[in-house]
């Protein structure tokens, strides 16, 4: 997820003006779309993500990056948590049942690579135990309150850090194992 320097993964009223990716973080993005075996997005995002990506690649003075990341993304299976949602298209699929019972199936499953979105339910598979790794992409801003991208835990989640590496614009991605 891409956070401020302050937690939030949006600025309050819902503004993410402050985290447009530089191209070589978009780049990072858009070629871990194309690793991804399945996304799973909480309703939020899927709906910001779905508004826009779908035709993205159509639309006039589209950019080659996002011509790819659009294709990357519609190809990309993906599962939509929702309990309000009644439909959803490109290639997902919509759950409105027990989201920790099923992403507890789907890990058991194939082992394909899986990336969460959306913090309500990242929150509940964190508390679940089910996240095997955490990458953040902190934006140098502080926007002092809006979506939390981390919530109150049960217990402590202790991390290994596995990978740093800062952007353009000064955006630093850390990413951390869950140690087990």
């Amino acid at each position: 997820m891409n956070v401020s320097l302050d937690g939030y993964i949006d600025a309050p009223g819902g503004g993410l003006g402050w985290s447009v990716p530089s191209e070589e973080l978009f780049q990072w993005w858009s070629d871990r779309v194309g690793a991804t075996g399945l996304a799973l997005y909480g309703r939020r995002l899927w709906e910001a993500m779905g508004s826009h990506w779908p035709t993205a690649d159509q639309q006039p003075g589209a950019t080659a990056a996002e011509i790819v990341f659009a294709r990357r993304w519609r190809d990309m299976p993906k599962v939509v948590f929702s309990s309000t949602a009644r439909a959803v298209d490109w290639n997902t699929r919509l759950v409105t049942g027990d989201a920790v019972a099923e992403i507890t199936r789907l890990k058991a499953g194939d082992g394909v690579p899986m990336d969460i979105g959306g913090a309500t339910l990242a929150a509940a598979a964190m508390r679940a135990g089910l996240i095997d790794e955490y990458v953040l992409a902190t934006a140098p801003v502080l926007v002092g309150g809006g979506t939390p991208f981390f919530t109150a835990l049960d217990n402590w989640v202790n991390l290994h850090l596995v990978e740093t590496r800062t952007f353009s614009g000064g955006v630093v991605l850390t990413r951390y194992e869950t140690r087990r």
